[in-house]
């Protein structure tokens, strides 16, 4: 009875207003305590007079969004090299610096742009990356900054950037008794927003395939929820369910080949897979409790999921061959939500306690648990494809919003929409 409630109120939050069309901004607040100074110069050019894109402001906020940089203001720069003869170190080792990130632009035929660019150490005096360009269209110069963000972020923390990656989410608009739901997709850092499908009635629960091309979905008609799988660079949408009853949360496979979800043609709601190709339903649970929220495990042999088989809704976790079925959460009044890192060394979840609901991260190896958010309504978290950070639906000033928090909690930042609410975020997969 307590999960069927918890379900109302997840579902009841979820039915917000909002006039969201707009792109999320970015407000950073809370860095991690030792950051690394970094300058990022403005980029030279030649051939053009104005350039679509401040490529070294993109590099520059992305370091920043990250927490672990500290960016050298512009207007302490005592120089604008564009490139390593012009480097005068003295002047860096002045303002602190460790590292500088330099780059010219120039114009080609065809619209086309040549982006080079280094790393360069102050301390040695010596290129981290030798000079690398890239050639894009006007278009694509966001792309190419973020290219550059994830190979600075790599070369200085020896992990794979996530500045290149996309986010799913959804927005609701207009009249509280008939609003205009939107899914749309747009860059890591809310750039560049566009609208994947509207509908009347909710959407729910996007996930990405592992290539990133396809995206699942729950959306209603006639207020039924059914599930459907679109092709993103082509909007080719197919339905592969909508079967009596319950219809929801779609959760793709590492392999790409299945996707778990929630039925209850059988009048209880369980957790199945559907074979994309063969259109084959296996049923991987069969208890009178409420089995719901499915996600793969990164290795594709267990499936974590809520159920209130206990009593409170907690996470278990299922083995996909012999279908065996053991508890992994314990602490707090609840557990939802879950989702693992991709090393699968970390669960995520939405943990409740005290009445609040917060995300927390639960070490698989040591059994403890860290609560990472300090705000009472967090809900939907995914995590980024390095595993250093997660996205979650929040309310911040009476307004739903998107927030990030790093894995050790030290690093937070939020994501308003200019113009209203958004919620279910997933984040999407590297695109290889």
């Amino acid at each position: 009875m307590m999960f069927k409630k918890w379900l109302s109120v997840v579902f009841t939050c979820f039915i917000f207003l909002s006039t969201a069309r707009a792109q999320l901004v970015i407000e950073i607040t809370s860095g991690a305590d030792q950051l690394l100074p970094i300058a990022v110069v403005p980029f030279g050019y030649t051939g053009v007079n104005r350039l679509p894109e401040d490529i070294a402001q993109i590099v520059e906020d992305d370091l920043s969004r990250s927490g672990l940089f500290k960016a050298i203001p512009r207007s302490n720069m005592l120089s604008m090299p564009s490139k390593e003869a012009d480097v005068f170190y003295r002047d860096w080792r002045l303002l602190k610096s460790d590292y500088v990130v330099i780059g010219n632009i120039q114009k080609l035929q065809n619209n086309q742009y040549r982006i080079g660019f280094e790393l360069l150490n102050v301390l040695t005096q010596k290129p981290v990356q030798k000079h690398s360009s890239i050639d894009v269209s006007a278009a694509n110069f966001r792309d190419a900054a973020h290219y550059i963000s994830d190979k600075v972020y790599e070369l200085l923390t020896g992990t794979r950037g996530a500045f290149s990656t996309r986010i799913l989410y959804v927005t609701a608009e207009g009249d509280k008794k008939a609003p205009l739901f939107k899914l749309q997709v747009a860059d890591a850092d809310g750039h560049r927003p566009r609208v994947v499908v509207e509908s009347k009635e909710p959407i729910l629960s996007p996930s990405w395939s592992m290539d990133g091309r396809n995206i699942a979905y729950v959306m209603f008609r006639n207020r039924r929820p059914n599930i459907f799988i679109q092709e993103l660079a082509t909007g080719k949408r197919q339905q592969i369910a909508q079967f009596r009853g319950l219809n929801g949360a779609p959760s793709w496979s590492p392999d790409g080949k299945k996707l778990a979800l929630v039925l209850s043609k059988d009048n209880n709601p369980e957790i199945y897979t559907l074979d994309i190709a063969t259109q084959k339903l296996e049923r991987m649970t069969n208890h009178y409790a409420i089995d719901t929220e499915p996600s793969w495990e990164p290795d594709g042999k267990g499936i974590v999921f809520t159920s209130d088989r206990g009593g409170n809704p907690q996470i278990y976790r299922l083995d996909v061959n012999s279908k065996r079925v053991e508890r992994v959460t314990f602490e707090g009044e609840l557990n939802t939500r879950a989702r693992m890192t991709p090393d699968g060394r970390y669960l995520v979840t939405v943990q409740k306690d005290d009445g609040n609901y917060h995300i927390a991260l639960q070490d698989m190896k040591t059994g403890r648990v860290q609560i990472l958010t300090e705000t009472y309504l967090d809900e939907s978290p995914s995590i980024a494809p390095n595993g250093s950070m997660v996205m979650y639906a929040t309310t911040y000033q009476g307004k739903g919003i998107l927030a990030v928090v790093s894995v050790d909690g030290l690093v937070k930042y939020k994501l308003p929409s200019a113009d209203g609410d958004v919620r279910e975020p997933s984040w999407s997969p590297y695109f290889k």
